[in-house]
C-alpha cells in the first residue's frame, strides 16, 4: 500500500472536519460543497463552512423568523424567507459580535474589518448563487447588498536594516527574553535554516512545514515543494541557504523523531513535524526584536520581503510570479510593484521648511511677513480719497 504523504494527510483531516461541520448546517450546504469539490481545496470549503455556520447562527439569534429554527433541518421554504434586510443586518453584525461559549453564554468578542466582511459576504454569495441556479430559492438576495469598499494597504515587509537586525537576532538571540534565549540555544540552528529558507526562496509556511528529508538535493541546491492545489515544482536556493540547511541536517540526523514523523525535515522540540502555528510564532518572536513597530510580521511577510527584493533586483514581474507560484501575474504586480519604504524615507530630504524665527530680516520684508504694509497704517479715509474723487468726476 502506498504511503500517504503529509499534504494528503492534511487534506484528509480537513475533509473530516468539513463533514463534522456539515452536520451543523442545512442539507443544501452539503450539496453545494459537493458541487465545488473538484474546483476548490478542502481548506476553501472548510472556510466556507465556518462562514455559513456564523451566518445561520446570526439568523437564529437576531431574526425572529429563525429564533426557534433547527438549522440542519432548514428547507427551501425557510431559505426563501431570507431577505435583503437579513443580509444587510449580517453585514453590520460582522463588524462586532460575540462567539458563544460551550455553555451557550457570550464568549470571546470578535471583529471583522472590511476585508474580512467582504470575504464572508462573497462566500455567502456563492452559496446563494448555487441555491438560485438549483431552484431552491427564487432570487439571489445577496447581490442586492453592496460589498464594502476595501482600501489598499501597503504590503508589510522587512526593509534592509530591519532584515539585517532580524537575521542577527536569529543568529545570536540578542534582544530575546531570558526564557526565549534558553529555548533559542536549543533551536538556533533549526530556526536559522527556516528563516533563511523563507527569505531565500519565498516559500509559503504550509510548503515549509510539509518538506521532507528526501525533498532536498544539495548537488543542484534545489528542493521539491508541493504548492497550493497539490502541484509540485522545483525551487532553487543559494549557497547561504544551502549552508544553513546542511548545518541543520547534521543536527537533525542526531534526533530520533516520533513514529509517523520520520520523514519530516523540520521537527519541533517534541520531535514531531513542526506546525504552521509554531513557525508563525517563531517569525513573530524574532521580528518583534528587529522591527518592533511591525507587530503583524508573519511567514507570509517574509515571503513578501523575498518577492520585493527579487523584483527590485531584476525588475522582472513574470519571474517573481513564477518563483512565488502565483497563477495570475496581476496578483504579483499588485503587491510587489509598489513604492518601497526606502523611497518614502528619501522623500523627506526634498522638503525644506523655512526657519520659525527669521534672523536679520529687513524691515520691509518683516512687515510683509506679518501681512502689514505701509498703506495699512494710513487712516481709512486717506486710503479711499482717490476713489472718492474719481467718483465725483464721473458723476
Amino acid at each position: 500500500m502506498r504511503e500517504i504523504s503529509y499534504h494528503e494527510s492534511v487534506e484528509m483531516e480537513r475533509n473530516e472536519r468539513l463533514r463534522r461541520m456539515e452536520k451543523q448546517l442545512p442539507l443544501v450546504c452539503t450539496d453545494f460543497f459537493r458541487s465545488i469539490s473538484h474546483t476548490t481545496s478542502a481548506l476553501t470549503r472548510l472556510a466556507y463552512a465556518y462562514d455559513y455556520r456564523l451566518f445561520f447562527d446570526y439568523l437564529k439569534k437576531e431574526s425572529y423568523l429563525f429564533a426557534e429554527a433547527d438549522i440542519p433541518m432548514l428547507g427551501d421554504q425557510e431559505l426563501k424567507q431570507i431577505g435583503r434586510r437579513d443580509i444587510e443586518g449580517y453585514q453590520d453584525y460582522l463588524s462586532h459580535y460575540y462567539k458563544n461559549s460551550a455553555d451557550g453564554e457570550p464568549g470571546r468578542a470578535c471583529a471583522n474589518h472590511e476585508l474580512g466582511i467582504m470575504r464572508k459576504l462573497c462566500s455567502l454569495r456563492s452559496l446563494f448563487e448555487y441555491l438560485y441556479k438549483s431552484g431552491h430559492i427564487d432570487a439571489n438576495v445577496t447581490t442586492l447588498v453592496s460589498l464594502p469598499k476595501v482600501h489598499e494597504k501597503p504590503i508589510l515587509r522587512l526593509e534592509e536594516d530591519e532584515l539585517t537586525k532580524f537575521l542577527h537576532t536569529v543568529e545570536t538571540g540578542d534582544g530575546l527574553t531570558d526564557r526565549q534565549q534558553k529555548l533559542h540555544e536549543r533551536t538556533q540552528v533549526r530556526d536559522r535554516a527556516i528563516m533563511l529558507l523563507f527569505l531565500g526562496t519565498g516559500i509559503r509556511v504550509s510548503e515549509c512545514v510539509g518538506l521532507n528529508l528526501q525533498d532536498l538535493d544539495f548537488e543542484l541546491n534545489a528542493f521539491l515543494v508541493t504548492r497550493k492545489g497539490g502541484n509540485q515544482t522545483i525551487l532553487y536556493f543559494s549557497e547561504q541557504v544551502a549552508q544553513a540547511l546542511s548545518e541543520y541536517l547534521d543536527e537533525r540526523n542526531q534526533i530520533e523523531p516520533l513514529e509517523g514523523h520520520e520523514d519530516a525535515l523540520f521537527l519541533s522540540s517534541q520531535k514531531r513535524r513542526i506546525t504552521q502555528r509554531a513557525v508563525e510564532n517563531l517569525v513573530k518572536k524574532y521580528a518583534l526584536v528587529a522591527a518592533p513597530l511591525k507587530k503583524r510580521m508573519s511567514p507570509h511577510k517574509l515571503r513578501s520581503t523575498f518577492g520585493t527584493n527579487l523584483y527590485l533586483e531584476t525588475g522582472d514581474i513574470y519571474l517573481v510570479a513564477d518563483v512565488l507560484g502565483h497563477s495570475n501575474v496581476n496578483t504579483t504586480r499588485k503587491h510587489y510593484a509598489a513604492m518601497t519604504d526606502l523611497r518614502k524615507r528619501e522623500a523627506v530630504k526634498y522638503v525644506n521648511l523655512p526657519s520659525e524665527q527669521p534672523a536679520d530680516l529687513p524691515e520691509k520684508d518683516s512687515r510683509q511677513l506679518t501681512g502689514e504694509t505701509q498703506e495699512s497704517h494710513a487712516p481709512r479715509h486717506a486710503r479711499h480719497e482717490p476713489q472718492t474723487e474719481d467718483r465725483h468726476d464721473q458723476v
